[in-house]
């Protein structure tokens, strides 16, 4: 029973899915609800309200923009050797680092990566690709 229509707008960041709102013609009439309901006019604002809200909070699912995807390989980074390795050594932090440019092993895999057996010799800044792996690795 707030009154007006802001508390439910104000709702929405806060993952409220269902408003319930009492109506009226006449806040006027007779009776306890309808000075906290709202209005034909004031059911239309909080409607628009709500979602411009949705819609100014975006998505929660993380797609890749058209100005990331073109600025992907240049901006992003990689997993590389920070040293030369050898077939056999294991990836350490002492070992491995990022770099850019971002068409290898993201930086997201890093722990997956560490701990991880060498499958062959690898030069400083030499990109760490999936392929050095067996399938069940990274």
């Amino acid at each position: 029973h707030s009154p007006g229509y802001f508390a439910g707008i104000a709702s929405v960041p806060y993952g409220i899915t269902f408003i319930e709102k009492h109506f009226t013609l006449d806040k006027n009439l007779e009776g306890p609800d309808h000075k906290a309901s709202v209005t034909p006019d004031e059911l239309k604002l909080l409607c628009e309200g709500i979602r411009a809200v949705e819609v100014s909070l975006g998505s929660y699912v993380k797609l890749v923009t058209d100005s990331e995807r073109k600025n992907k390989i240049v901006a992003r980074k990689s997993i590389v050797a920070k040293c030369a390795i050898k077939k056999g050594e294991i990836f350490t932090i002492d070992n491995i680092t990022t770099k850019r440019p971002g068409n290898g092993i993201s930086p997201m895999h890093w722990y997956g990566v560490l701990g991880e057996k060498a499958e062959k010799d690898f030069e400083e800044d030499q990109l760490i690709v999936h392929s050095c792996f067996s399938e069940q690795e990274v």
